[in-house]
């Protein structure tokens, strides 16, 4: 018979928690709700608050409103953001994740007491809230996003680095290591570990939930930053481990000659997926074996 498990340490984090239920509240009260991007990185989920009314909306779009309610969601916004929704009399509904929100700051500091300096971002560009980080600096920080990256910094100049809160620790303290060995004589090197520990203490934890399966379903977006790391971490302790975003994904062959299926997310996947993924497999093994 097999034995499925869903990873309890699995599903949406803090910051993602407390915008969807920000976004459900203002839902429940009637009225038209707009989401500055995809509220969380995970289409069904999207969809599934897109029938509750809420509408997704870019930058070029938010240019056009006034006089309307705007959640931002917990990637955090630049401050041109909040100025253009000042300038139009938009309500903002912020959900930027705490964690974010200091990061911000310290950054914001950061580039006021030194603005000639390099600070740099290890993160992905074009990322919410690498976009984010950015905006504080008024375009100036310096984003990397591997060691190719790393090692077109001017070495000889002063460098301050922090890290998008969902990057991997162990990539980080690498670039750390990198640049400590690289800085030149008489520049400063100062380096903050801004990772969230939501997620990098659920890398040990979901290396150990896929090394005890035969299978693993990593349940989340492909466009989540966080969910690619994680599932790398699955597919390094246990080969067989498969990327999926629906139930329908699941392709039955993959359980030749298993016995244990474990599944697993990102924090942008929410519980009731997992859960979805897990009825659609007992549903097609069990019409499988009539």
């Amino acid at each position: 018979m097999l034995q499925i498990e869903i990873d309890s340490g699995s599903g949406f984090c803090f910051g993602v928690t407390t915008a969807i239920k920000k976004a459900e509240e203002e839902l429940a009260g009637g009225g038209t709700l707009y989401c500055l991007g995809d509220i969380v990185h995970n289409g069904m989920e999207v969809e599934r608050l897109h029938s509750r009314g809420l509408v997704t909306i870019d930058h070029s779009q938010l240019s056009q409103l006034h006089g309307v309610k705007v959640l931002l969601r917990a990637h955090g916004e630049p401050p041109a953001t909040y100025a253009t929704a000042e300038a139009n009399h938009i309500n903002i509904i912020d959900a930027t994740c705490p964690v974010v929100l200091q990061l911000q700051r310290r950054i914001k500091r950061q580039y006021t007491d030194n603005p000639d300096a390099q600070i740099v971002i290890f993160g992905k560009s074009g990322h919410a809230e690498v976009l984010g980080l950015v905006g504080q600096t008024h375009g100036a920080a310096i984003v990397v996003e591997n060691m190719d990256d790393v090692i077109r910094l001017d070495f000889g100049r002063d460098i301050y680095l922090y890290s998008q809160t969902t990057k991997s620790l162990d990539e980080f303290r690498a670039i750390i290591s990198y640049i400590q060995s690289h800085m030149l004589p008489g520049a400063t090197f100062r380096s903050f570990d801004t990772i969230c520990r939501q997620v990098a203490n659920r890398m040990p934890h979901i290396a150990s939930f896929a090394s005890r399966h035969d299978m693993i379903l990593f349940v989340s977006g492909r466009k989540s930053s966080n969910g690619k790391v994680l599932f790398n971490e699955c597919l390094r302790v246990n080969a067989n481990s498969h990327h999926i975003e629906q139930p329908t994904e699941i392709n039955l062959s993959w359980l030749s000659g298993v016995h244990s299926v474990g599944i697993c997310g990102a924090t942008s996947t929410p519980k009731w997926l997992m859960e979805q993924c897990r009825d659609h497999l007992l549903a097609a093994v069990g019409e499988n074996g009539k």
